[in-house]
């Protein structure tokens, strides 16, 4: 049985420039029914007075973080409850991850954690549009960093670095139900 042989809950998490986006949309177009829910988006609903995250984050900004995270959860539930497939997708490192997953209640569950090598990283970030380490705030180490070094190992962790986003995909579609698969709280 593959990912696609049921409704599914699927949480993609890394660092900016790692995939998630792509992989996220193309996970979701997959489905009979899917959703992509991005984590993003909620972030610059804010029209005014929005914080935004840095290596040593304001306490406002670690407040709309949590509200974004929540809205992240909740929608995706909300969606799975409608009979979709859905594909939740945020930069949710360290501890968060944990905290994150939970706040999902939909099951399967399956949670993915791309994590290419920090020049792959580099590469794609030079090669997009998006600015997320031009604009010093936090470097791509850094974010690396936390990343292995501060976020509990749940659920199935890809080093994409020599994959398409194709690829990868594939790679969770086929093993994410086993290798990924978080039932329960974590």
């Amino acid at each position: 049985m593959t990912l696609l042989d049921r409704q599914v809950a699927v949480f993609i998490t890394g660092i900016s420039a790692s995939g998630k986006t792509t992989v996220a949309e193309m996970l979701a177009a997959r489905f009979d029914k899917g959703v992509h829910v991005k984590g993003d988006v909620f972030r610059r609903m804010i029209a005014t007075g929005r914080e935004e995250m840095t290596a040593e984050p304001s306490p406002d900004a670690l407040k709309q973080l949590g509200l974004r995270y929540r809205l992240g959860a909740s929608t995706a539930d909300a969606y799975f409850q409608q009979g979709f497939s859905v594909v939740v997708q945020d930069i949710v490192l360290g501890p968060d991850l944990v905290n994150y997953a939970n706040a999902i209640k939909s099951r399967p569950l399956v949670v993915v954690v791309l994590a290419p090598r920090p020049e792959v990283v580099a590469e794609r970030e030079a090669a997009r549009t998006k600015v997320a380490y031009r604009d010093g705030r936090y470097t791509i180490e850094e974010l690396c960093d936390v990343l292995r070094f501060e976020t509990p190992r749940v659920g199935m962790w890809l080093d994409t670095s020599k994959q398409t986003a194709e690829e990868t995909v594939d790679e969770i579609i086929r093993r994410g139900l086993t290798d990924g698969r978080v039932d329960g709280r974590i």
